[in-house]
């Protein structure tokens, strides 16, 4: 998995698919150097189960929760600016999202604040949902097919891969952005990492997040995964770069080179430098294949290969991802 059923016991965060985050990609725009592409999935598979009853198949977002993609473009860990996503109650089949975008202190604030960019956006569940301008940026939300790729029966059973995308026919829920670079900050490098918080008894609370693919379900013990989805990359050294290192150690680090290797991976951001090829590990394109990057760095070298390809549905213009299967 990339951040998929990111929860302990590979659940859902608050036992609801449309709190879970499941990737992070920050890439250029076709055809424009100028322009950056964001895109947050959510909602493994697109059909989790509700978390109240009747318990119905969902392919929606969450109507109390805030989808967040937050950028550090000053290297303190701390938001800068950040794209902020709320959605209507579905009803009959139709949803709407409103875009904010929010710079300074509205970016360190749970709430969505900010610079409405758009607003009663329809969510698309079909194949015929298009992009929307949103201000000087353009938008997509709805179900599409997910572009992440793995064999993880192979890799949750010894490495024995199987040659099977777990992926291959699945759906998430996409929230896509196409942003002009000066939005995300003055200079070429920036630190990227998505939050999903939902509201409970009138407070926000932080229930999944990531910036670096495929880190909480495979590195963090069932006991810290809950934990560490409410944390902070500002935090992350200080609470995770020991635990991490003897984690790294058990699977074949010597002990100073386990230090290093954690090191790599905290504090738990995407780091984009618009200067460089935005191939894993300067941004994320969705073709990059993470998932074996981080096989790689777990045994320190010894899984280097897992035999299972891009998804072939994946388009040249934005939203990029592929129509949904279903």
């Amino acid at each position: 998995m990339s951040n998929h059923f990111s929860a302990a016991y590979l659940k859902f965060p608050g036992d609801d698919a449309r709190l879970d985050l499941t990737d992070l990609f920050a890439f250029p725009a076709s055809g424009d150097p100028g322009r950056t592409v964001l895109i947050i999935d959510v909602n493994p598979f697109a059909t989790g189960l509700s978390a109240t009853p009747p318990f119905l198949m969902s392919a929606e977002l969450h109507p109390d929760a805030v989808y967040r993609i937050n950028i550090d473009n000053d290297g303190d860990n701390q938001a800068d600016a950040a794209f902020s996503f709320v959605f209507t109650e579905a009803d009959d089949g139709r949803q709407t999202g409103t875009a904010y975008y929010a710079t300074g202190a509205d970016a360190r604030s749970a709430e969505p604040t900010g610079e409405v960019l758009a607003s009663a956006v329809p969510v698309g569940f079909d194949a015929s949902a298009q992009p929307v301008e949103a201000g000087r940026c353009r938008l997509f939300t709805g179900v599409r097919s997910d572009p992440f790729f793995a064999d993880a029966e192979g890799a949750l059973h010894g490495f024995a891969w199987t040659g099977d995308d777990a992926f291959g026919d699945k759906d998430v829920q996409c929230i896509a952005l196409e942003v002009p670079d000066d939005m995300l900050g003055p200079d070429p490098l920036i630190h990227l990492w998505a939050t999903v918080s939902v509201r409970r008894d009138g407070e926000l609370v932080q229930v999944d997040r990531g910036g670096q693919p495929t880190i909480n379900p495979f590195i963090n013990p069932d006991y810290a995964k809950d934990a560490y989805n409410a944390g902070h990359p500002a935090d992350d050294v200080a609470k995770y770069l020991g635990p991490w290192s003897k984690i790294l150690e058990g699977n074949g680090y010597p002990p100073a080179e386990a230090n290093a290797a954690a090191a790599t991976v905290l504090p738990d951001v995407l780091t984009y430098d618009r200067g460089r090829p935005a191939v894993y590990p300067n941004g994320r394109g969705l073709t990059d294949d993470v998932f074996i990057a981080r096989m790689t760095f777990l045994t320190n070298g010894k899984v280097t290969s897992g035999g299972v390809m891009p998804h072939d549905d994946l388009l040249p213009d934005f939203p990029h991802l592929g129509p949904p299967h279903r």
